[in-house]
C-alpha cells in the first residue's frame, strides 16, 4: 500500500537480506560486522541486553531516515519483524520522539476491521501526499528583520 501510494516502505527485512546476503560478512550465522555493535550503542546503552543493542543498530538508521511511520499494535507473532519487546519499546520511543507524522492502528480480527485499517492506512498516506504539496508551494518567508535607524 506504501508503495502504491507513491513512498518508499523502510523495512527491517531489506536490511536483513543485505545482512545475509551479503559475501563480505564472514561470520554466519551471526551475520554481523564488528561495526554492527557500536552502531546500536547510539540507539541503547552498553547497559542494555547485547540482543536489543544489535537489533537497533539495524532498526536505529530505518527510524532516523523514516519521513512517516505507521505502527500496527497487537499483531500476532508471525506479523512482520519480529524481535523483543524491549526493541519494540525502544522503537517506538524513537518514532515518536523524532516528531515525524505517526499512524497508531490495531491489528484487525475481522473483514470490517480490515477495511477499516486499509481506509485509515489510505487516509493517513493521502495525508502525507498533501502536506508534502503544501510545503512544496508555500512560498519561502523572509526572515530577515529589518532595523530603523
Amino acid at each position: 500500500m506504501v508503495e502504491r501510494k507513491g513512498h518508499e516502505p523502510l523495512v527491517i527485512q531489506k536490511e536483513i537480506r543485505k545482512k545475509v546476503t551479503d559475501p563480505e560478512i564472514d561470520s554466519p550465522p551471526f551475520n554481523i560486522t564488528e561495526e554492527e555493535p557500536i552502531k546500536g550503542l547510539k540507539y541503547a546503552a552498553i547497559e542494555v541486553p547485547s540482543g536489543v543493542r544489535g537489533r537497533m543498530a539495524i532498526f536505529g538508521p530505518i527510524i532516523d531516515e523514516a519521513e512517516a511511520a505507521i505502527i500496527m499494535e497487537d499483531a500476532p507473532y508471525g506479523f512482520g519483524c519480529i524481535g523483543c519487546a524491549r526493541t519494540n519499546e525502544l522503537s517506538m520511543y524513537f518514532l515518536r520522539k523524532r516528531g515525524i507524522p505517526v499512524l497508531e492502528i490495531h491489528y484487525p480480527e475481522s473483514k470490517d476491521e480490515t477495511v477499516e485499517v486499509i481506509n485509515k492506512i489510505n487516509t493517513f498516506l493521502d495525508g502525507l501526499d498533501k502536506s508534502e504539496s503544501d510545503e512544496k508551494a508555500e512560498p519561502e518567508k523572509d526572515t530577515k528583520e529589518t532595523v530603523e535607524e
